[in-house]
């Protein structure tokens, strides 16, 4: 009986020891970063010609403007940040100190009764960082809602399996309606509050992850 309760507790510590290391995601929000007054809702159709809930300027390509619109998104992203630093310091002293006399002692016994010390210190040091993130792509993503200014919150993902791989991507933000260009679309450096995230799922995916038990010992080894 111990032997087969043995066998059933290794597979269970096996598996708790897969998780101790965190796995890192971005936080897709559906709501704006700001606390914003609610929406009033549109008045419902009364009859005549303009209608507020689903107002679009004739004379005009077609741009979202609604909930549920779609609007393409050129993703151009790119961050780099580079420093440099660079301290020097440098201190020298000097010590000298003799006697010459003292009283009842015969000045010639302290001929060459002299001390001298002398210091130094260097310090030098320097220091270099430098990191470049670029992403490229294009996604269309809904509006999901309108914002009292205008502004339009929108979301969109793409999923695209090929051969037991999946490669998704994410997208969402808000966007000033004055932003968006002919075909309707903007690019996301126009974009607020971008939240981006491509992820894949598979064997491609699995085979650049870190191992259960790497994690573990990652997880224990000091900083």
């Amino acid at each position: 009986m111990k032997k087969y309760l043995a066998l059933i507790a290794i597979p269970a510590l096996l598996a708790g020891c897969a998780t101790p290391y965190p796995e890192p995601h971005v936080e897709m929000a559906a709501t704006p970063v700001v606390n914003l007054p609610p929406v009033q809702p549109m008045a419902a159709s009364n009859g005549s010609i303009y209608q507020a809930a689903s107002y679009r300027p004739l004379f005009e390509d077609h741009r979202a403007r609604l909930v549920g619109d779609t609007l393409t998104i050129n993703i151009t992203e790119r961050v780099s940040a580079s420093q440099t630093s660079t301290s020097e310091l440098s201190k020298t002293g000097s010590l000298s100190a003799g006697i010459t006399a003292v009283p009842g002692i015969s000045p010639k016994a302290f001929g060459r009764a002299s001390a001298e010390a002398t210091s130094a210190n260097d310090n030098k040091g320097k220091g270099s960082n430098q990191n470049t993130n670029e992403f490229t792509g294009a996604i269309t993503a809904v509006v999901t809602g309108v914002l009292p200014n205008g502004h339009l919150m929108i979301s969109g993902e793409k999923q695209i399996g090929v051969n037991r791989n999946v490669d998704v991507l994410r997208f969402s933000g808000q966007v000033d309606p004055r932003m968006i260009g002919q075909g309707n679309a903007v690019a996301s450096t126009s974009v607020a509050n971008v939240r981006i995230e491509q992820r894949g799922r598979g064997a491609t995916a699995d085979a650049h992850a870190v191992g259960w038990l790497s994690r573990f010992f990652l997880n224990l080894a000091p900083s």
